[in-house]
């Protein structure tokens, strides 16, 4: 009878916690990166196999994936998989793990929870920086958006950005009669196909950026008029060349020298192409887009027809060897033109490398130093945080998450925290074994179907421990009447 009482008594104990973990696990349906607690019981001591009573053998939380929400908040973010985000608490430097991804962006542009701790992940790094000058950032004068592209394989993520000075109004005539000579027109017209052709390469770089690096070269041919200049000698008479399908000829004017020197000039007016000539009448045409072909399928000075040599080939070259040969053949442009150029290229390894360089993320354009006075546009897109600035866009950081081998063991804290302890073990980076999707959260996993039957049955439970308490002590009042 007193060992009924003792039962009892450990069943209320028992399902008064139980029925406090499922009520719990109900008010926290709605909580964001809720992970529902699963409470477990076992038997007391025997004696002569009599059970005495009940205890809670433990209270873990379930770490099993929830639902995710699209927002559309451009800082939300879920974890699809294992892992949790790393965060730090400024104050108290104490590292905590957690599934929410509700985050913002604070006053001095790091990237915190709604709580105001530090989200840690990797920043990226400049790892190239063209400019014509010494200048590291896009100021304003920077008005002319040329190429924004992002480009993630397995061991790298990357953005290059490349914009410049207003070459349409900076554009003027350039060169001398006879050795490149350019109207401002012309000048204009080769900046466009470089722009063109630097996004075309950039565009074959990102398929493969991996490639083995091999420079492009520029097609150059030498056409030798020299043997028939006498030829010239009166208005009527011409010197002409068929480039790419166009006819370019220029008539005798004054004399020799100045009508080879305008025949050059009308040939490197053609769009991409360059032409000089030398004092024997030699004529070279070289293309400014490297790896980019042009034809020549006649020349002729009257009815003779001079030699035409390819001196040298074009090749389109790959990997960075390719893009690094447009790219200079864009900016030797736009400097022609009297504009300057500015490229940066944002770097993160996305190697599953320890979470030891991890730290908080600076993710205003401005306190970067990357675009004066503008924040930027913030999105993430696996994992990876981009600041859009017009039509450029930045690769600022890495969200890193991290797991561990006894998920289980992470001591919970409130506020959907959690510290790791003795029993998780080291922190592992889990970048390869979740998905990080952006506009999203997680949900609550609690079931509330499955915790409103189970606080039915706790309250039975409880109530039957509760009636087996008045039967033992009904059976003790018995006792002690028959005693007296």
């Amino acid at each position: 009878m007193i060992s009924g009482l003792w039962n009892g008594i450990s069943g209320l104990s028992a399902f008064e916690k139980a029925l406090s973990t499922q009520s719990n696990n109900i008010a926290n349906t709605n909580t964001i990166g809720h992970k529902s607690d699963r409470i477990t019981f076992e038997d007391m001591m025997y004696e002569s196999r009599y059970g005495k009573g009940v205890a809670v053998q433990g209270v873990e939380k379930d770490f099993s994936q929830g639902g995710l929400k699209n927002t559309g908040l451009p800082l939300d973010v879920a974890i699809e998989g294992k892992g949790f985000f790393i965060v730090n608490d400024p104050n108290t430097n104490e590292t905590y793990y957690t599934r929410a991804g509700n985050f913002k962006l604070s006053s001095d542009g790091t990237l915190r929870t709604v709580d105001d701790l530090l989200v840690y992940g990797s920043s990226s790094t400049v790892t190239n920086l063209v400019s014509s000058d010494d200048t590291t950032e896009f100021d304003n004068s920077y008005s002319v958006d040329l190429v924004a592209k992002a480009i993630t394989t397995n061991n790298f993520s990357e953005t290059i950005n490349a914009k410049s000075t207003d070459y349409l109004q900076s554009a003027t005539e350039t060169g001398t009669s006879g050795n490149g000579y350019k109207d401002r027109s012309a000048v204009i017209s080769d900046v466009r196909a470089s722009i063109a052709n630097y996004s075309e390469i950039l565009e074959l770089y990102s398929t493969n950026p991996e490639a083995t690096s091999v420079a492009s070269t520029s097609q150059q041919n030498q056409i030798e008029y020299s043997s028939f200049l006498s030829e010239l000698q009166n208005e009527e008479d011409y010197i002409e060349v068929t480039i790419n399908g166009e006819k370019i000829r220029q008539n005798f004017e004054i004399d020799t020298e100045t009508t080879m020197n305008l025949f050059a000039d009308k040939i490197s007016a053609v769009s991409g192409l360059s032409a000089s000539v030398d004092d024997t009448g030699l004529v070279t045409i070289d293309s400014l887009i490297p790896g980019e072909t042009f034809s020549i399928t006649q020349a002729a000075v009257n009815n003779n027809a001079p030699a035409i040599n390819e001196t040298i080939a074009p090749s389109l070259g790959s990997g960075i060897g390719m893009l690094d040969s447009a790219r200079q053949a864009l900016k030797n442009s736009l400097e022609t033109a009297n504009a300057k150029f500015l490229e940066m290229t944002h770097t993160i390894s996305n190697s599953d490398a320890a979470l030891t360089g991890i730290s908080s993320m600076q993710l205003r354009l401005d306190n970067l130093n990357v675009v004066e006075d503008v924040f930027g546009e913030l999105s993430i897109e696996d994992g990876n945080i981009y600041a859009k600035d017009g039509d450029s866009k930045f690769l600022l950081g890495k969200l890193e998450t991290a797991y561990f081998a006894n998920e289980n063991g992470l001591d919970p804290k409130g506020d959907r925290l959690y510290t790791s302890s003795n029993e998780t073990g080291e922190p592992v980076n889990a970048s390869k074994i979740n998905k990080l999707i952006g506009n999203n959260l997680e949900l609550s996993n609690s079931d509330f179907g499955e915790s409103l039957v189970d606080l039915m049955v706790f309250q039975r439970a409880f109530e039957g421990s509760s009636k087996s308490i008045t039967t033992s002590d009904e059976f003790l009042k018995t006792a002690i009447q028959l005693k007296t």
